[in-house]
């Protein structure tokens, strides 16, 4: 069965662009002109991912993902936006966006985006349901039946491949864990992190179960070798890792 792409832009031009590309590489794709009826196209037809522009009349698209994310829901967004500043971006992806792309662009990378986007969601670490007890470390408890991660018992907002990285650390306790070996869990795909992705994921998890994210207890930075997963929070153990052989 085709993925289905729901494509959010009040640009007809780029409405039309898109999903005629799309058809043509075997996608199923629907279109909204705004996001004000977003939940509501979503109950209706659910979609693998979409593509929204940022800047729209009624509801802009970094409130709508916010109105996603905080309920709960982790269908993959990708932006599209005529403001490329960096901060743009930050913001998106920190908000929960799975990629970020500047208007004008090149359908085809469009696309290929599209499609790590979707491995993502499938690849080998996935982030579905699981019968297993939960897992407690500080104040946080991970549910892997609902997905779900809360502190001191309020649920915290993850996208899908927030869970999967935060899951990837659980497998792995006290293990350091290079780049390479999570950009491939993740994606699904080998080679190096081009858009530096990985660093985001982190940054963002970090945000979430961190006192202090520049100086973090459970997901701590061993330099030159990767991250390590301290359930206990114990300080000083990248450092440690850093000056053995692992």
């Amino acid at each position: 069965m085709s993925e289905h792409i729901l494509v959010v832009d009040d640009d007809p031009v780029v409405r039309s662009l898109v999903q005629q590309y799309l058809e043509q590489n075997g996608m199923a794709v629907s279109v909204l002109n705004d996001a004000l009826q977003l939940r509501e196209r979503i109950q209706d037809n659910r979609p693998s991912l979409i593509v929204m522009d940022v800047m729209m009349p009624g509801q802009d698209g970094l409130s709508a993902l916010r109105d996603l994310r905080a309920s709960g829901e982790e269908i993959p967004v990708i932006f599209l936006s005529a403001r490329a500043e960096t901060i743009d971006r930050v913001i998106g992806l920190e908000l929960g966006a799975d990629d970020y792309m500047a208007k004008p662009f090149e359908p085809r990378e469009l696309f290929a985006r599209i499609r790590t986007g979707l491995r993502r969601r499938g690849g080998p670490i996935s982030s579905a349901p699981e019968s297993r007890p939960p897992f407690k470390f500080g104040r946080f408890q991970v549910d892997f039946t609902t997905r779900a991660l809360y502190r001191d018992g309020e649920r915290i907002s993850l996208t899908s491949s927030e869970f999967a990285l935060l899951k990837t650390f659980i497998n792995h306790p006290m293990t350091v864990i290079n780049r390479t070996h999570l950009f491939e869990k993740l994606h699904g795909q080998r080679g190096t992190d081009p858009h530096r992705s990985l660093d985001v994921s982190i940054w963002r998890i970090r945000r979430r179960i961190e006192l202090d994210p520049s100086e973090p207890h459970y997901i701590q930075t061993v330099w030159g070798k990767g991250y390590i997963f301290v359930p206990s929070g114990e300080v000083g153990i990248a450092e440690r890792y850093a000056e053995a052989e692992v």
